[in-house]
């Protein structure tokens, strides 16, 4: 049985972190955010693209992770009756 990292949420579409996996998941592409915008930041014009090319790539492996070590995703409304 795999470990889930990642939780669907009850409401809506998604997941949150469910384990220490999860959270460090979470915390290693914040600051990779911050380390982004803080490289990027000299010269807004030059590097907007760049930046914002990274912000896509890192969510899109956010996502990606998130799928691969969590619950399968899908709408929800509620816990089933």
């Amino acid at each position: 049985m795999k470990k889930i990292w990642f939780k669907a949420k009850e409401y809506g579409y998604g997941w949150y972190p469910a384990t220490w996996e999860g959270w460090a998941t979470v915390l290693i592409f914040i600051i990779a955010i911050v380390i982004a915008a803080v490289i990027f930041e000299t010269n807004v014009e030059k590097f907007l693209v760049p930046y914002l090319i990274t912000v896509f790539t890192l969510s899109g492996l956010l996502i990606f992770i998130s799928y691969k070590k969590g619950e399968k995703p899908g709408w929800r409304w509620g816990k089933k009756k």
